[in-house]
């Protein structure tokens, strides 16, 4: 099968050329537009950052106008590994190309997702270079990798009312990422369903700052997490 070409919204750099990239990954049955809202709210802490939000390779089966990183008929542990990893290819192409388009080497990339978004930046990003990962309202697919002492430093976020993922998937990811040598932090937003917040969307932007600054090195099996 040809490898999909992905294409979505941009965002340039407020200000001269790109020092950093960020990479929204959608959730299913949206698109790029879904996310790169987001973009201009956190560029104001960033000046010389780019964004781009790529839409999935698939039309969605369950949502025509959208689209979808991989089918889903049911949250099934098995089903979400198998979908990642056949994803996968099409999105590292595209990071790779848009690191090439920049001129930015693979530490001034960041990865950000919602919901199946989610669970293919932290399945792309444990398995390359990366400067961060946020994820808002997802959860982790498939075994964790071994990781090393260049393994990004990871946020999630989640809604306690979330009636799409439960909460608990984020306990679940942190554990295991904790488990295998990750840095992670976790926040629970209180009321809020199967969205992002403007609290998680304060944090998701600190989070990337500090970690462009290099203030969040990894220690191991770091975990922690808040409420609000």
């Amino acid at each position: 099968m040809a490898l999909r070409q992905l294409s979505g919204p941009r965002l340039p750099p407020a200000r001269g050329n790109a020092t950093h990239l960020v990479v929204l990954c959608h959730g299913y049955g949206a698109d790029g537009n879904d996310l790169i809202g987001l973009a201009p709210l956190w560029q104001r802490m960033w000046p010389s950052a780019a964004f781009v939000a790529p839409n999935a390779p698939e039309p969605c089966q369950g949502a025509p106008t959208g689209y979808q990183w991989f089918a889903i008929s049911r949250i099934d542990p098995a089903e979400m590994a198998r979908g990642v990893e056949g994803a996968a290819e099409s999105l590292n192409a595209f990071l790779d190309g848009e690191l090439k388009r920049l001129e930015l080497t693979p530490d001034r990339l960041a990865l950000v997702g919602f919901s199946q978004g989610t669970m293919m930046a932290l399945h792309i990003g444990l398995r390359r270079r990366v400067a961060a990962i946020v994820g808002y309202s997802g959860m982790l697919a498939g075994a964790v990798p071994a990781l090393g002492p260049e393994a990004p430093p990871i946020l999630l976020v989640h809604g306690d009312s979330d009636q799409t993922i439960p909460v608990g998937a984020v306990f679940d990811a942190a554990t295991r990422l904790g488990a295998a040598g990750a840095s992670v932090q976790w926040h629970i937003s209180s009321g809020a369903g199967h969205s992002i917040d403007e609290g998680g969307l304060a944090l998701g932007g600190l989070h990337l700052t500090m970690a462009f600054r290099g203030l969040l090195k990894r220690q191991p099996a770091e975990i922690g997490g808040a409420s609000r």
